[in-house]
């Protein structure tokens, strides 16, 4: 499958057969992952395949109790919406696996020049460890394409996340940044209508 194709074909995979994934197919998920472009090639990333279905089941319920204790605004849909909140943040508990994103905090070569704090650089400079993640996690998500499986990228369970990092065994100095469902597709998912290439392009010449 060409780049192309992989790119055009990609969806949101949320619903999967009870089949399971090969390690060798994770491993190389993981392998591509791995090969994304990071701020200053630091490649601060370790990624957590998991398969046990005990341990995403109590994941699930982590998120579901976080979600619940959200204060509400007492409209009548505030119970549908946190009702469609929870299934979005909880399915991936059906996966047959999970790859959860890690990462330690990028330390600029500016700290030791600058009277400036991490946070206060990190954020001058667009948070460059949150977006070498992206790179990362595009590359799992196209690479699913192409190996024959559907994904989806999960940030909503984060609401959840110091109680996740303890189930997964996440230690500093890394930290929980996401998830990727994984699996094979249980039905075709036809990719969402994009912008038209007019609404998105701009060229400064």
């Amino acid at each position: 499958m060409e780049l192309k194709q992989a790119i055009e074909l990609r969806a949101s995979n949320r619903t999967f057969l009870n089949e399971p994934i090969p390690v060798n197919d994770l491993k190389e998920l993981v392998r591509r992952a791995g090969l994304a472009p990071s701020v200053n090639n630091y490649q601060p990333w370790i990624f957590y395949a998991i398969t046990n279905t005990d341990l995403l089941s109590k994941m699930a319920d982590k998120v579901a109790v976080k979600l619940k204790e959200i204060p509400t605004n007492n409209s009548v849909a505030a119970k549908n919406v946190l009702s469609q909140v929870e299934w979005f943040a909880t399915f991936f508990e059906n996966a047959p696996a999970v790859i959860a994103i890690t990462m330690e905090e990028y330390e600029s070569v500016l700290e030791m020049g600058v009277q400036m704090s991490h946070e206060e650089i990190n954020k001058m400079r667009n948070y460059p460890d949150m977006q070498s993640a992206g790179a990362a996690i595009q590359n799992i998500l196209l690479s699913a394409v192409e190996m024959g499986y559907g994904a989806c990228w999960l940030s909503a369970p984060m609401v959840a996340k110091a109680e996740l990092e303890k189930l997964i065994g996440i230690q500093s100095p890394s930290h929980l940044i996401a998830f990727v469902a994984i699996g094979k597709p249980s039905k075709t998912i036809q990719a969402k209508t994009k912008k038209d290439l007019d609404e998105i392009f701009r060229l400064i010449e």
